[in-house]
């Protein structure tokens, strides 16, 4: 999260003092980065290149492109595009507070997550909105807490007080597990502040992060469960942005007079941390211990995943300004960090990217997860292909889609098979952080409409997004999440908007009999909700490959339901789930449009 600011480099100074101090133009200067081959950016400071605004030696969407992987499989369908917006008509009416009062503060560019959860454990996904909260001194009549809206048969009821959650705060990430085994998940949220670990007691919520010794004190971000030790409870990563506080904010302006949102660059980083799950005995910060702590990232968004196929989970951590970070777990609690060699810290320009969103998936059925990562306007999507060997090699630049993600600011950002053709697309929100960014940039929008890009076969994809309305909106959109909500069979989208309303945007295109659901309990040998599970989906002969997984996108958490595309195919022919615990559990012959429950205490 950058904003746009001065090139001049004068020093800023304190809030409330007179000297305005302007920064570097972030807009300006990313503006005219280095970037890869066979792309030109021009007319974001009113050059001009045409009616496209950018030149590409690109292929055009549909057309073949010499070098693209003729041998990976390619979709053989495309169903419509055709989302409706129905928020409020089922009822979920939400405003998002980012507790604006005039001084442009930082938090306020931030926005908030979502997590599609099943609260009360009735299986079917319940809406958990996040929102900040109005500053000490400047009390307003918006919304002060979260909101959590009840799913009754496809209709929402707000329940946030008596699920207890109605304690005011500056909210910002959540992530959910059953930490403490007892069947139900238990909530994780980040602040501005100290961070809760909500306790779900029977569908109410009691906040035990102090007594737990996880109330971390910053600027949260983005958090997660996993298992990094592999001893079958749930351990929690959680990211801080940067050092800011009412008190050492920064006076940062445009033209030297008029207060402008300053750069992340200005403020040190927060320190991500560590919690090991001890069982009875609470939680261990094992931050130092691990080899985990970092003090300069300014971290927005956190994967966890087993990249290099050894067992262990490994960390993620998209970084704003900052190289990103990839932990490799070595299997003994300690980790390394290898972001450079694994060739995703930076751009191909060897430059730092401002990165958001993140989330893995199996995209071209190598067997391997890959990522992709939301990054700043200007700097387009990254789509890091896992090469194998512990290497990534970004596919956007080759792709229709690092065009078409060049001018917008990315948030959330992840992967969903929103058509059921067994091919995962990609699902970015987009917003600017700098309301006037039109001054400098005259090209890029504050409010901007997501990117829906189609999975096309080959490391390929294509913005789609602009054949649905609801899609075609533009919005200032920061967290969502995924989950099959009216139970249609498809995924539908819940969006979080700063200082806006809410979005549930249904899907109405995809046929809902084409897809697969899965729910995952894990056993005595892995955590509860099989965190990390590795799945194979064979649909006559074409393998697909998923890994379960908690949070993701930015600052929020899709639906726990694993949902496959089998497309035109009546039938999966095996499913195979590999539990953390190195147990197997095997389905054959399962129908389209199944749901089913997968235990590992009854694999082999």
């Amino acid at each position: 999260m950058t904003a746009m600011q001065d090139p001049d480099h004068r020093q800023p100074t304190r809030s409330g003092e007179m000297i305005a101090a302007p920064l570097r133009a972030a807009g300006l200067l990313r503006a005219t980065r280095l970037l890869p081959a066979g792309l030109l950016i021009c007319g974001l400071l009113a050059l001009g290149c045409g009616d496209g605004g950018i030149q590409t030696d690109l292929p055009a969407s549909g057309q073949s492109a010499e070098g693209l992987a003729s041998a990976d499989p390619m979709p053989t369908q495309s169903a419509a595009v055709v989302f409706t917006e129905v928020a409020q008509e089922v009822g979920i009416d939400f405003v998002h507070n980012t507790g604006a009062f005039g001084q442009k503060w930082l938090p306020e560019t931030m926005g908030s997550g979502c997590a599609w959860i099943d609260y009360d454990v009735d299986g079917d996904a319940d809406a958990l909105l996040l929102s900040g909260s109005d500053f000490d001194g400047h009390a307003t009549a918006r919304r002060q807490t979260m909101a959590l809206f009840r799913n009754d048969n496809g209709l929402f009821v707000e329940v946030t007080a008596a699920a207890g959650l109605d304690s005011p705060g500056y909210t910002m990430g959540v992530t959910y597990a059953d930490y403490d085994g007892d069947g139900d998940p238990d909530v994780y949220i980040t602040t501005l502040g100290r961070n809760r670990l909500y306790r779900n007691d029977d569908g109410v919520f009691v906040d035990v992060a102090e007594d737990l010794g996880v109330d971390d004190d910053g600027f949260g971000s983005s958090a997660s469960w996993f298992d990094y030790d592999r001893d079958g409870d749930p351990d929690l990563f959680t990211l801080n942005y940067v050092q800011w506080t009412p008190e050492t904010d920064l006076f940062c302006s445009l033209d030297g007079t008029n207060k402008s949102y300053c750069t992340p660059e200005v403020y040190p980083g927060g320190v991500s941390r560590l919690y090991r799950n001890d069982g009875k005995d609470g939680f261990t910060d094992v931050t130092e211990a691990s080899g985990i702590h970092d003090a300069t990232g300014k971290s927005l968004g956190i994967i966890c995943f087993d990249y290099d196929g050894d067992g262990f989970d490994d960390v993620f951590v998209a970084n704003d300004t900052q190289p990103n970070l990839l932990f490799r777990n070595r299997g003994d609690g300690t980790f390394s960090e290898e972001g450079m060699m694994a060739g995703v810290a930076f751009d191909e320009a060897g430059v730092a990217r401002g990165a958001m969103g993140v989330d893995i998936t199996d995209f071209n059925r190598s067997g391997k997860p890959s990522l992709v990562v939301g990054n700043f306007s200007n700097e387009m999507l990254a789509i890091y292909n896992n090469e194998g060997a512990g290497f990534f090699i970004d596919s956007a630049p080759t792709s229709p889609a690092g065009r078409q993600s060049l001018l917008t600011l990315a948030f959330a950002t992840f992967f969903f098979d929103f058509d059921l053709d067994g091919f995962p697309d990609i699902f970015v929100a987009n917003g600017h952080v700098e309301d006037e960014i039109h001054k400098v940039q005259e090209r890029v929008a504050y409010a901007q409409a997501p990117h829906l890009f189609r999975n096309l076969g080959g490391g390929r994809f294509d913005d789609v997004a602009p054949q649905s309305a609801a899609l075609s909106e533009p919005m200032v959109a920061r967290g969502a999440a995924t989950a099959d909500y009216d139970g249609d069979g498809d995924l539908d989208l819940l969006v979080v908007t700063k200082g806006g309303r809410a979005k549930l945007l249904r899907n109405d295109g995809a046929d809902g009999t084409q897809g697969i659901h899965l729910d995952l309990v894990g056993g005595a040998g892995s955590n509860p909700d099989g965190y990390g599970a590795r799945i194979t989906v064979d649909v006559a002969g074409a393998v697909q490959t998923a890994w379960a997984r908690a949070a993701h996108s930015y600052c929020s958490q899709s639906a726990k339901t694993m949902t496959f595309g089998i497309g035109s195919a009546t039938q999966a022919d095996e499913i195979v789930v590999y539990w953390p615990s190195g147990k197997t559990s095997r389905l054959t012959a399962i129908a389209a449009g199944s749901r089913l429950t997968v235990r590992e205490e009854e694999a082999g």
